[in-house]
């Protein structure tokens, strides 16, 4: 009975010791939310990919986002952009990871918030974080869910860290073009970012992220047959019809501008961050804007993860 009693006392310090340990690394890792319009295009579902399972993160949660300017647009985008979100966790056997839906329309004012579940979980999240952690939102789409977070409870502002993907700009003039396909999905949801005093906005410009081209042929090489995720991946690629451009019908490169917004977060050292005065319209304050990349390393960076992701 003892040595029964031994057994299990040292089973259960052996699974606390791991329990600690875990909660000791999250802490450590980034925490991150990422928004995603991923029914919109290609690259959403290459940089969630890139996202998940990555060492330095501790990925909270993935938020659908709508994008209703498209020419594809439904009248239910973000429910679309929630499916491929759940469908690429299911193949990724990732369905731990929670996926929150978002707001189906953009504001409808600039102080009137969308409430959705994936705004109050960006609240939620922010409020759980450890002394001296930062929320780190990635939004690849539309900044609905995280202008509305904010809208719904301003005092996460301290707490969290805006990555968004949006505008052209030129960085000699300090001019901004907000016809920008992500902005124009909710050009009042940019403003709030933009005029928060506050808020600590990081921005990935279309101008900077267009650099970042992947080649159908390393897809193929590196993805086809290689089963459940790889194969879809490949699938997105071939059956979405590109309506922005008639550049290269056959589809044999495309931009990766949402892998471009990831990969920075994860290596800031293949980027460089400089800070610029917001538009004129907006509030005058400093924000961050990158206007390089390593788009050679990024890549590699990018093939690798994935190896790893197959070796598993």
């Amino acid at each position: 009975m003892f040595i029964k009693l031994l057994k299990f006392s040292v089973l259960c310090v052996i699974l606390l010791t791991l329990q600690i340990s875990k909660a000791q690394s999250d802490i450590q890792k980034i925490p991150v939310i990422i928004d995603a319009d991923t029914a919109n295009e290609v690259d959403d579902l290459f940089a969630i990919v890139r996202a998940v399972g990555e060492p330095k993160f501790n990925v909270l949660g993935i938020t659908s986002a709508q994008f209703h300017t498209s020419p594809y647009a439904t009248d239910s985008t973000v429910v679309e952009s929630q499916h491929i979100n759940e469908r690429l966790m299911t193949l990724m056997n990732r369905t731990d990871i929670p996926l929150p839906l978002g707001s189906n329309d953009a504001l409808k004012a600039p102080d009137q918030p969308q409430d959705s579940e994936a705004a109050r979980f960006i609240i939620k999240k922010a409020h759980q974080l450890k002394a001296g952690q930062t929320l780190q939102l990635v939004i690849l789409g539309s900044c609905t869910n995280v202008a509305s977070a904010i809208l719904l409870d301003e005092t996460i502002i301290p707490k969290i860290q805006v990555n968004y993907l949006g505008f052209w700009h030129n960085p000699k003039a300090n001019t901004y073009d907000k016809k920008e396909f992500n902005s124009g999905n909710d050009t009042l949801a940019v403003n709030v970012l933009l005029n928060h005093p506050k808020l600590n906005l990081r921005v990935m410009t279309a101008t900077t992220s267009q650099h970042l081209l992947f080649k159908k042929t390393t897809v193929d090489t590196l993805l086809k047959g290689k089963g459940n995720m790889p194969d879809y991946l490949v699938n997105r690629w071939e059956t979405y019809t590109r309506w922005w451009t008639k550049k290269d019908p056959e589809k044999t490169t495309w931009i990766m501008w949402d892998v471009a917004i990831i990969e920075a977060l994860i290596h800031p050292e293949w980027t460089t961050l400089e800070t610029f005065k917001t538009p004129k319209e907006n509030t005058q304050r400093d924000i961050n804007i990158y206007t390089k990349i390593d788009v050679v390393n990024m890549e590699r960076d990018f093939w690798r993860h994935i190896n790893t992701l197959l070796q598993k």
